[in-house]
């Protein structure tokens, strides 16, 4: 098994990559990589993950995580990779192979090698360590620790850059190192000694000039940026090169000898070597300058005064174009493609970026408008005229034929190094003909399209400004004095805009027209939906505009899922939400969304090569859908559509559910489901609670519209299916709004049989979160309204819980006779999850009364059942109880091993509330066997996992065992202190059994019969 951590994070299992999952799982196995053999304490995991913001939820979540890597690593052969270790984790070293390792190994050979004046073999370890970098280390994980990390990476991974440059310069390779310095200056215009490397490798390579061009522009730098001049020996090299210093020349042999200055300790030699110099030669094939008596054309329109932010792109377009003309071995043209949706500054990018590097291009710049998405578009024809007559052919000498004209457009470039701009393209079939075939000629091109089969091209994308850059835009055109008086405001309506530069400078605009408006004014404004792209409009600029030229030019049924699109209220969506929309085939909606995607009317969320990947719309894309929406679509077909939607949620919930608990959901609506093949639905539902997870926000929302639009069965549907994830993974809050929600929904649709499943839903949020009495009320409701319909099954799935209840509140015998009378009625709708669950249930009342033989009998048959039901969390439940029942027989050994059965099934299952019970019952089964030492920490550990589940009970619990631990450790205070937390804890919660037990415990411990 090998981790990758030089690049974006990677796990590998026999050449395959392996799917890790989400930025929190990312971020905790990037942790214990990088400390590989080390154990990582949870609290350190939580910090790697939230920073220094911790929720309530933390600690669970870091476990969620560390048992979903578990899982994954286990499937692939490494059940053991991650080991638990006092209140940490661990990887285990063993088999396992580290891309850091080796690069670490690798550069402590190199350096071995080149003290030992071995130069050759140290560059060959040198770049064998280099090339193991696949980008900027741990790239993408949004974690604080390990931005710090990697950025330590990166410091060093610089150093080991320039050593090994250092030992190519002695070894005579300067021509070969010149792209690489060129590409590290660019990217780290800061550091002298690269500034250093390139100049002498120019001055080397026979390129004085360029070399002396390099020092100015690295005393402009640093002067701008730091407002220092260069170090004295950059400025002693300058000179030794405006010298033809013989000290500089290249080395006929690799003999090292001393710098013509000697650096300070912080600053690095550069190679300088003695030897024959060789002659100064200018640049091999120099650029021509532009023609006698006739100005370089510059077409460029005006750069953009007020342009803000993309410092990172332009960098980046900078950064290749420079790497490009220091390659004398590239023949093909370098290409730039600047792609974003509608609105978001291409053009302005583009002009500005242009600005910039006209000064590398002095034979002029062309720039072209081709409209590519509009109806108006410019045909090459019509742009290689243009251009040919800029260039100074006569109109009556321009061809006839396309090919013709862009013949002689290629020879005129030829000997010319020229910027051509190519700004709007809709597709290749544009560009295609524009191509100069002279690789000092650069094409930078902007396109609301992707343009993948554009060859060699290098893709820049570009996204919304960032929230600081959007205040500093905003106060440019419209001022920074009222931008700052109003700064809520400002931050209010850059949201509105949704952080769109054509949107925020068209407020800006209509604030600067209007002198006497306010800020807040405009947000007024803008707060209606139904107006806002009629406010986002000011003189020639529009977004309405903009958005419709790119909606008019994609197909009709792209089109068609655009708008629909606009249905649902979910803001992220996957590709089967589309396929439902549609009524369409799973690969036919992935078609036309590749489409939407391709024209950036819909973006991919998260990793774009992940096999789960989600969508969403820019918020003024998605008004603009809504508007077309209600303009073009008959209300029939969107709710049509919008109940397929509701439909293939609730037919992927229900699946998922019955993947997760060996079976479907009792409690169904009788809603519609729009149901996806088979194949198509495992594939989604490889992981039926990650699936929960990852729909979890749209699914809450789906619940909320159902409700809304009063489609009331979906609503109450949807939410009682939830019911699974929302207790296995502790979203309290989330069941109980949608328990709300679904409820006034099905009592506005007089849905009786609703209203009772979401009553037994509530009942059982209330036996969760231990409100007993409200738990109660709404079970003796839901039980009354199921049995008022004739419904048997859903009175004895909600009288399990009541049973519950009465065992809590010691009424042994009702609650035995309720689950018995229920179970009947189980057995004969053949609901075998629920007879599991039921008969173990069972047991838990035979160990109430001590008769661990009897619960052995009924928990043997609920392993049987919950086995053929398929249901891994029951059967986890029921082997539970049977330690408990060991354990009560006096074999605490066998208890101690089917606890660790079980905890190991909940941990697969990421069940935290189930995990945190087994650990309650270790630590009782240990405490038993005399093991104090491992009763405390399954104790301790369970105790902080149970104070952030939001179940008062089970941290009474442990309250009580750690009061027992600490009786039999001899520390009667210390025990005193936990038995009466618990005991005013189950008191609180009106549990008379546990309070009872508790009391006879600290009675015995003061010597009398009964305390408070």
């Amino acid at each position: 098994m090998e981790f990758h951590v030089l690049g974006p994070l990677e796990a590998v299992v026999d050449g395959q990559r392996l799917d890790i999952g989400g930025n929190r799982q990312q971020i905790v196995l990037a942790s214990l990589v990088l400390e590989a053999g080390t154990v990582i304490s949870i609290d350190r995991l939580m910090k790697a993950v939230y920073g220094e913001s911790l929720p309530s939820s933390a600690r669970v979540q870091v476990q969620i995580c560390v048992s979903a890597l578990r899982r994954l690593l286990g499937s692939h052969g490494h059940p053991k990779a991650i080991a638990t270790r006092n209140q940490g984790y661990v990887l285990v070293p063993t088999g396992i192979d580290i891309d850091l390792h080796r690069y670490e190994r690798l550069v402590q050979e190199a350096r071995t090698a080149g003290n030992a004046g071995r130069r050759e073999e140290s560059t060959a370890r040198y770049r064998e360590a280099l090339a193991l970098w696949r980008g900027p280390a741990l790239d993408g994980l949004d974690s604080e620790p390990l931005r710090m990390v990697a950025d330590r990476f990166a410091e060093r991974r610089l150093t080991v850059n320039e050593d090994c440059i250092e030992y190519d310069l002695e070894l005579g390779r300067h021509r070969e190192v010149i792209p690489e310095l060129v590409g590290l200056v660019g990217t780290h215009p800061l550091r002298e000694r690269l500034r250093g490397q390139l100049m002498l490798a120019l001055y080397r390579s026979g390129r004085q000039a360029e070399a002396l061009d390099a020092y100015r522009a690295a005393r402009r730098t640093l002067i701008d940026e730091l407002g220092l001049e260069p170090s004295e020996w950059l400025q002693q090299l300058e000179r030794s090169i405006l010298t033809s210093d013989a000290d500089l020349s290249a080395p006929e042999a690799v003999t090292v000898a001393a710098p013509i200055a000697v650096p300070g300790p912080d600053v690095p030699s550069l190679g300088i070597v003695t030897g024959e110099p060789e002659p100064v030669r200018a640049p091999a094939d120099p650029a021509p300058p532009a023609r006698p008596g006739q100005p370089a054309p510059c077409m460029l329109p005006t750069d953009i005064a007020d342009f803000t932010g993309r410092s990172r792109q332009i960098d980046a377009i900078q950064l290749q174009l420079a790497m490009a003309a220091a390659n004398t071995d590239q023949l093909a043209v370098p290409i730039i493609v600047v792609a974003g949706k509608p609105g978001i500054g291409k053009t302005a990018l583009g002009v500005h970026v242009s600005h910039r590097l006209a000064p590398r291009y002095p034979d002029g710049q062309l720039f072209a408008d081709l409209h590519g998405r509009s109806s108006d578009r410019v045909s090459p024809m019509q742009i290689l005229e243009r251009f040919l007559r800029t260039l100074g052919v006569a109109g009556t000498s321009i061809p006839d034929g396309l090919e013709e004209r862009a013949e002689m457009y290629r020879g005129l470039l030829s000997d010319r190094r020229m910027l051509v701009v190519l700004d709007n393209v809709g597709s290749e079939a544009q560009v295609l003909p524009l191509l100069p075939g002279n690789p000092r000629t650069a094409v930078l091109v902007t396109t609301r399209s992707r343009l993948g089969a554009l060859p060699g091209a290098v893709h820049v994308d570009i996204d919304v400004l960032d929230p600081p850059q959007c205040l500093d835009l905003l106060s440019r055109i419209a001022g920074d004095d009222r931008v700052r008086a109003e700064r809520e405001a400002s931050e209010e309506l850059i949201d509105l805009c949704g952080r769109l530069p054509l949107a925020l400078r068209i407020a800006g605009a209509r604030l600067s027209a209007r002198p006497h408006w306010t800020v807040e004014d405009l947000v007024d404004r803008l707060e209606n939906e139904s107006r806002r792209l009629d406010e986002l409009n000011h003189g020639a600029m529009g977004v309405r505009v903009s958005i419709s030229i790119t909606y008019d030019n994609i197909s009709d049924p792209a089109r068609r899922l655009f708008r629909l699109l606009a249905v649902v209220d979910c803001p992220d969506f996957s590709a089967w939400v589309c396929a439902a929309l549609l009524d369409e085939p799973l690969p036919d909606a992935h078609d036309l969304l590749d489409e939407l995607v391709d024209a950036q009317l819909v973006e991919t969320v998260g990793t774009e090569h992940s096999r789960h990947r989600q969508y969403r719309m820019h918020d003024l894309i998605r008004v603009f859908a809504r508007e077309r929406l209600a303009a073009e679509e008959p209300l029939a077909e969107r709710t049509a559509a919008l109940r397929r939607a509701f439909g293939g949620m609730l037919f992927l919930a229900e699946e998922a559910h019955r993947k997760f608990n060996g079976q479907g959901n009792p409690l169904r609506s009788r809603a519609a489901r729009w149901e996806l093949p088979p194949r198509a639905t495992d594939r989604i539902l490889s992981d039926p609670l990650d699936w929960f997870e990852r729909e979890r926000q749209c699914i809450v929302a789906a619940i909320r519209q159902a409700a809304k639009v009063g489609a009331a069965d979906y609503s109450w549907g949807l939410t009682i299916t939830s019911v699974m994830l929302f207790e296995s993974r502790d979203y309290l809050n989330d069941w109980r709004e949608t328990n709300e929600i679904a409820l006034a929904a099905a009592q506005q649709a007089g849905d009786r049989f609703g209203q009772a499943v979401i009553r037994y839903s509530m009942g059982s949020l209330g036996v969760v979160e231990s409100r007993l009495a409200d738990a109660r009320r709404y079970l003796d409701d839901s039980v009354a309204q199921f049995e008022a319909l004739g419904e048997e099954h859903g009175a004895a799935v909600a009288n399990r819980h009541l049973a519950y209840l009465e065992r809590m509140d010691g009424q042994l015998g009702e609650a035995y006779r309720r689950y018995e009378q229920a179970l009947t009625v189980l057995r004969r709708v053949e609901d075998v999850a629920a007879i599991a669950h039921i008969l173990h249930n069972m047991a838990q009342v035979e160990l109430d009364r001590g008769e661990p033989a009897k619960a052995t009998v009924l928990l043997v048959e609920s392993l049987d059942v919950s086995r053929r039901s398929g249901s891994r969390r029951i059967e986890a439940q029921a082997l539970y109880r049977l330690g408990q029942a060991h354990l009560q027989a006096g074999d605490a050994h066998e208890a101690v091993a089917v606890f660790n059965d079980v905890l190991a099934a909940t941990r697969d299952l990421g069940d935290v509330i189930g995990e945190s019970y087994v650990l309650l019952g270790m630590g009782a089964a240990h405490l038993a066997g005399g093991d104090h030492a491992a009763a405390r920490a399954a104790l301790s550990t369970g105790r902080e996992r149970a104070a952030t589940s939001g179940k008062p009970i089970l941290e009474a619990r442990f309250e009580f065992r750690l009061g027992e631990l600490e009786l039999a450790s001899g520390n009667r205070e210390t025990a005193i202190t936990h038995l009466e937390r618990a005991r005013d804890m189950f008191r609180e919660m009106r549990a008379p059994v546990l309070e009872e037990s508790v009391l006879t415990v600290l009675a015995r411990v003061n010597g009398r019969c009964s305390i408070g």
